[in-house]
C-alpha cells in the first residue's frame, strides 16, 4: 500500500503548503493595503482575499481528518501505555489487540455517520458562506478521512497480530538526513559526542 501511503502523505503536505501561503497571501495583502506609497495601497485594496479565511478553515477541517489516520499508521499519536505495559506478554496483546479494534470500530461508526451527514447536507443544497461552494464538499472529510482512519486502525491491528510490533515514530528521525550523514562520514552517534569536526 505504498501509493496510499504516498496519496496520504502528499495530499497532507498540499493542504498545509497551500493554507500556508493563503494565510501568508492575506496577511500580506492587509498589510500592504495600508501603505501609502505610489499605488501600492489602491493596488491591494482591489485584491478581495476574504475568501482566505473560510477556504483556511476548510483546508485545516481536512488535513485533521486525514492527519488523524496518518498518525494511527505512523505511530505518533499520544497513548497512556503505562498499565499495559505491566501486564504480560499475552495480556498486554489481547488489551492492544482489543484498543486497535475499539478504534476501527469508532472510526467505522463515524465513517458511517458522516456518510449520512454528508447526503443529508447534499440533499438541503446549503453552501458555505463565503465560496459558495456545496456544503457536503466541507462535510466529505468525515466519511473520508474516518474511513481511512478505520482502515488504518485495522492495517495496524492485522500487523500486530503477526509481529507483535506496533508503529514507532522516532521524534529524533529526519527523513534525508542519512544521505547528509553519509556523505559528510559521519554517523549520528558521531554527532552527539562531537566527532567528525574538521
Amino acid at each position: 500500500m505504498k501509493w496510499l501511503d504516498k496519496l496520504e502523505e502528499t495530499f497532507i503536505a498540499f493542504l498545509m503548503a497551500g493554507a500556508t501561503a493563503i494565510i501568508f497571501l492575506a496577511v500580506l495583502q492587509r498589510y500592504l493595503s495600508g501603505v501609502a506609497f505610489m499605488g501600492i495601497q489602491d493596488f491591494f485594496i482591489a485584491i478581495n482575499v476574504s475568501w482566505a479565511q473560510e477556504l483556511c478553515i476548510i483546508m485545516f477541517v481536512w488535513m485533521a481528518k486525514f492527519g488523524a489516520a496518518y498518525g494511527v499508521r505512523t505511530g505518533i499519536h499520544v497513548g497512556v501505555d503505562v498499565l499495559i505495559n505491566r501486564l504480560s506478554d499475552k495480556n498486554r496483546k489481547k488489551f492492544i489487540l482489543i484498543g486497535l479494534g475499539a478504534g476501527a470500530l469508532f472510526t467505522g461508526i463515524i465513517a458511517t455517520m458522516g456518510g449520512e451527514l454528508v447526503m443529508h447536507v447534499q440533499e438541503s443544497g446549503s453552501t458555505t458562506e463565503v465560496l459558495e461552494w456545496p456544503q457536503w464538499i466541507v462535510y466529505l472529510a468525515i466519511p473520508l478521512g474516518s474511513s481511512l482512519m478505520c482502515f488504518r486502525f485495522l492495517q495496524v491491528l492485522v500487523s500486530f497480530a503477526r509481529t507483535g510490533e506496533l508503529p514507532k515514530h522516532d521524534h529524533g528521525h529526519v527523513d534525508g538526513m542519512e544521505d547528509i550523514l553519509d556523505e559528510a562520514n559521519l554517523v549520528p552517534q558521531d554527532m552527539k559526542h562531537g566527532k567528525g569536526d574538521k
